[in-house]
């Protein structure tokens, strides 16, 4: 199983018949749209990340706070 995701415009009139006869055609199911929760890694990686900026950040201005200590 997969997902494809179809943007549209909801106006159209075609393009809410062409979504109806897929949809009638039994081979595709509509489902919510659900907001994109990060994954484990994601989380994970953003962190690390975050950490990495950080770090790189207390160096680079490790001289420059020092002066005005």
């Amino acid at each position: 199983m997969c997902t494809v995701t179809l943007e549209y415009d909801h106006h159209s009139a075609i393009a809410r018949r062409k979504l109806a006869a897929l949809l009638a055609t039994g081979l595709f199911v509509q489902k919510e749209a659900s907001p994109n929760e990060p994954t484990l890694d994601e989380v994970k990686a953003h962190q690390e990340l975050k950490d990495a900026v950080l770090e790189h950040s207390r160096k680079t201005m490790s001289h420059v706070i020092a002066r005005y200590v």
